[in-house]
């Protein structure tokens, strides 16, 4: 089928066309902001008939060419028929002929199964773009994930020498000597004197650790008080995950570095 009038589709993929050429076609010769107000009172309605757009359009003025911003319109193919019938023209009626032959084609088994098999291709596309941003965010998510369930259901406390075995296996390189000195000093455990390696108050109000009291019998004779300090559950989720975060932060900054 020859192209007697471009068509052009809305965002829904439905055939439009555009006002000003309609009008060129039909050879009206009343100017185009004058006529298209006056063809809408034939019972169109905009959003429904029309829309408005605003395009650039290369006109001569004074002997040069400008580029100029005008008013267009995209219409439906119903509205545009009855237009070409309102102008009982031989141009008019070779237009509504060729409208009612696109409107035929459109309508047709093939190219409703082809649009229909367009729409299937581009929604399966967007659902594995989802699929795979999802699979990327819950992998590099696991090992948080993993941690967490496994706290979770364990509601023991342990021992910070164990906390340091658990963030290494989580990929951060520490030891338990590194982890105490961590821990004094960023402010959880006590720096120095008889308190040394006992949490801080601060600590505690976080309900990061517990302190287990005990005692023994010396070689003296003597009754000795112990106090050992132990990470609850809620102490190794926060610590692991300050950890891996930390790690996440030193790998982007590296990538961006590089």
């Amino acid at each position: 089928m020859n192209e007697l009038i471009k068509i052009g589709t809305n965002e829904h993929g439905e055939p439009r066309i555009s006002g000003r050429e309609l009008h060129t076609f039909l050879e009206v010769k009343t100017a185009y902001k004058d006529w298209f107000p006056r063809m809408t009172e034939y019972g169109f309605t905009e959003g429904e008939d029309f829309n408005p757009l605003k395009i650039a359009r290369v006109q001569n003025e004074g002997g040069r060419e400008v580029s100029r911003e005008v008013i267009d319109h995209s219409m439906t193919i119903d509205m545009a028929k009855e237009l070409c019938m309102i102008q009982r023209t031989e141009r008019g009626k070779q237009a509504r002929q060729y409208f009612l032959a696109v409107e035929k084609e459109w309508n047709s088994p093939e190219k409703v199964m082809a649009r229909a098999l367009m729409y299937a291709n581009k929604q399966i596309a967007s659902l594995g773009v989802t699929v795979q941003a999802q699979a990327v965010e819950l992998e590099a998510a696991k090992p948080k994930v993993l941690f967490a369930d496994a706290v979770a259901a364990s509601k023991s406390s342990i021992l910070i020498g164990a906390l340091a075995k658990i963030i290494k296996q989580n990929g951060v390189d520490i030891g338990q000597k590194r982890l105490f000195a961590w821990l004094r000093e960023n402010g959880f455990l006590i720096k120095s004197g008889a308190d040394k390696n006992i949490p801080t108050q601060r600590a505690m109000e976080m309900k990061l650790f517990e302190v287990k009291e005990g005692s023994y019998i010396d070689g003296k004779g003597e009754n000795v008080t112990t106090r050992t300090t132990k990470v609850t559950g809620k102490g190794q989720q926060y610590f692991i995950n300050r950890f891996l975060t930390e790690k996440e932060k030193e790998e982007e900054q590296a990538c961006s570095a590089s």
